[in-house]
């Protein structure tokens, strides 16, 4: 089951802290992001990187232009869990 992301703190360079709907609170660091390029491309720009949000009906994160971070990926991230099996390719599953 996934929770949806209820706060967001900004903390310092690339570092969130997350709450969680079931009270989980992690400090996520989207450094790596930067190194995905398309849309993520936009996080070089910290001042950019920093008008996140949290959008209570998709329960995740959003920045302006439509760009957010799927609530599975992030959720998976944030606590370690593993991707939904219908997220993973079946190479990985095997």
């Amino acid at each position: 089951m996934l929770h949806d992301v209820v706060t967001a703190l900004y903390k310092d360079c690339y570092q969130i802290e997350l709450t969680f709907d079931n009270g989980a609170r992690v400090v996520v660091d989207f450094a790596p992001y930067l190194q995905r390029g398309g849309v993520f491309k936009r996080f070089r720009d910290l001042a950019f990187f920093r008008e996140f949000r949290v959008d209570p009906e998709l329960g995740t994160l959003t920045w302006p232009d439509e760009i957010d971070v799927a609530l599975e990926t992030l959720y998976a991230q944030a606590t370690g869990s593993p991707l939904p099996d219908w997220m993973t390719t079946e190479e990985s599953r095997s």
